[in-house]
């Protein structure tokens, strides 16, 4: 027995310098990084700057992989069902913690299946209104379409999608009943807005903010709990009228269920280095979005509480894909 015991600790001896040297060399070939959405969107954006600094920051390629459909969920079980060997590392939204809520099969689970590496960035969604409308904030327009309801309509981009779900959350917590006009897009719904057909939406930061500059729209609120940078008098909803509101989209990195924990940190010690660096928090910050600092622990807590918070949100609202 105890030569079985000397055994085993000799063994371990001999790994430890092999566990160490493993995260130090890692990578030593490319690595695979799936963005699960066609490219130009947000996600590609932000996935593609991200796959360059880190190509910089290992002198190793990081070939970015563009697998969309199913809403990200193609992209998103691929990357679930690869090896988790570290070589294989994947873009992730908002939406796939929305999925489960809404999609009966569903080839993987978000907070079951990876190994969360970290939040990227939060890109906060304005709060816009056509100028027609008699409301100059949150709480105005609130008591107005209370008085109104069924008449008001908001724009979303499909049903299920983050915009949905995010003007349903805020039906929900402010006593209201806007109706939904879906669709396949931020740009077709913006036209409608300023058109006058629609007279509510959330639209992410870097879309609508034109219309807002040129007067088009009305930017009553951002949809985050802090306040974006760019548009530092513009208050959030939380602020204006209902308390602990937050929402709106964000983008994170995540591994197959089981990647090493040393290479998870790794991995994750070069995004917080290189996203943080001047040139690249300017880019993020020019497309509507913050920069995140997370560790892997408190990126699996976050996804666990959105999975949990678009949950109840789809059930309350009645939220059914057709």
């Amino acid at each position: 027995m105890r030569l079985k015991i000397c055994a085993w600790i000799a063994a371990a001896m001999v790994m430890l310098p092999f566990v160490a040297v493993h995260a130090q060399q890692f990578p030593v070939k490319p690595v695979r990084f799936i963005i699960p959405f066609p490219p130009g969107g947000p996600t590609d954006i932000l996935g593609r700057l991200t796959a360059e600094r880190l190509t910089r920051a290992w002198n190793v390629q990081v070939v970015a992989d563009n697998r969309p459909g199913g809403g990200g969920n193609i992209g998103t079980e691929l990357c679930a069902k690869s090896p988790a060997d570290g070589y294989t590392i994947c873009m992730i939204s908002i939406a796939q913690s929305i999925s489960p809520s809404i999609y009966t099969k569903l080839g993987f689970d978000p907070v079951r299946d990876f190994s969360h590496v970290t939040l990227l960035a939060t890109l906060p969604s304005l709060l816009v209104v056509h100028p027609s409308l008699p409301v100059k904030s949150v709480k105005e327009l609130i008591a107005y379409a209370r008085t109104r309801p069924g008449v008001l309509n908001y724009a979303s981009g499909g049903s299920g999608t983050s915009s949905h779900l995010l003007m349903e959350m805020f039906n929900l917590r402010g006593g209201i009943s806007m109706v939904q006009v879906p669709y396949k897009g931020t740009g077709p719904a913006l036209i409608d807005q300023v058109s006058g057909l629609i007279e509510v939406a959330f639209s992410t930061a870097v879309a609508a903010l034109p219309y807002v500059q040129s007067g088009r729209l009305r930017v009553l609120a951002v949809s985050t709990r802090e306040r974006l940078p760019t548009l530092p008098e513009v208050p959030t909803i939380a602020e204006s009228a209902l308390s602990g509101f937050d929402g709106g989209s964000w983008q994170g990195v995540v591994m197959p269920a089981g990647a090493p924990r040393d290479i998870v940190d790794a991995v994750n010690g070069a995004l917080v280095r290189t996203l943080n660096a001047p040139g690249a928090k300017a880019k993020i910050l020019a497309m509507g979005g913050i920069v995140a600092r997370d560790t892997p622990g408190q990126f699996a807590a976050f996804m666990k509480s959105e999975t949990e918070k678009w949950a109840q949100v789809v059930k309350a609202a009645h939220v059914k894909i057709e």
